[in-house]
């Protein structure tokens, strides 16, 4: 009995965090670039209580008695498939069609990985630059912050084609181009990046180094929609059905210790 407690205690532990999981899930609808996550589960040890052994009259009994300990949580895995498209009336709203992601130099001077392709100008150091919502500047395909020379350009006429390159119509209409391309790079593993705040990524022994698109060949290469932003992967419909089913999961667990204490209880009366 003291067993089944500990059991439906490791199960309710395990649900609460699935429940976190999903609620977060939630929370992050219309987040911009956003990816679902879903917990995953895995058994713990098993004890026996028999092995395998005859009977009195010499019978095989080859399967052994064992009982479990009760579960664990064993990841929160990130899914990395396509968000919807959502246009937008911001010259520098970019998505990325592809497993590929944008490169910006966080404010401890690391590199940083995000899907979140809501950018805008700000004025930096070099010029103008393309940065985050959050002020952290987006690398070019070198690697290099992307910046423009204030008063030799228009930032309303700058225009990014599929692969990322820059370009800025003259004065004559004609397209001029600047040299300049926006790093998209990808990982072997994307599920083992590391969640940041800012719906920003870190990369990890688990997903492996970044792969540079622009010089790499074997990859196949994503595409940047200009215009456009990619919305959260979330699935409201089954993120609403996976928390009613971990939410009677953690009642069913609730009920095992329940029924664990009456059976405690009405043993501890016996000698009454």
């Amino acid at each position: 009995m003291m067993r089944s407690l500990w059991t439906a205690a490791s199960g309710m532990i395990a649900q609460q965090t699935n429940v976190d999981t999903i609620s977060n899930n939630l929370a992050n609808v219309n987040t911009t670039g956003y990816k679902a996550q879903s917990a995953e589960f895995k058994s713990l040890l098993y004890q026996n209580l028999q092995t395998k052994t005859t009977t009195a009259n010499g019978e095989n009994k080859p399967i052994p008695a064992e009982v479990g300990l009760g579960v664990r949580n064993s990841s929160i895995t990130s899914h990395f498939s396509q968000g919807a498209f959502l246009a937008s009336d911001s010259d520098t709203a970019f998505a990325i069609n592809g497993d590929g992601f944008f490169a910006v130099r966080g404010a401890d001077g690391e590199t940083y990985y995000t899907r979140n392709g809501n950018f805008t100008y700000a004025v930096g150091v070099n010029g103008m630059m393309l940065t985050t919502t959050d002020g952290l500047p987006v690398l070019d395909s070198a690697g290099r912050e992307i910046a423009f020379d204030m008063s030799g350009y228009d930032m309303s006429k700058v225009r990014v084609s599929t692969d990322g390159q820059f370009g800025y119509l003259d004065d004559d209409g004609n397209y001029q181009d600047l040299g300049m391309q926006i790093g998209v790079f990808q990982f072997n593993n994307p599920s083992g990046l590391e969640k940041m705040s800012g719906s920003l990524l870190a990369e990890t022994v688990a997903s492996g180094q970044a792969i540079n698109e622009a010089l790499t060949d074997t990859v196949q290469k994503s595409t940047i929609k200009s215009g456009y932003l990619e919305g959260s992967n979330v699935q409201v419909a089954d993120e609403m059905v996976n928390l009613i089913i971990a939410q009677r999961a953690y009642e069913m667990n609730s009920k095992a210790i329940q029924a664990s204490d009456e059976m405690l209880s009405q043993a501890n009366q016996l000698r009454r």
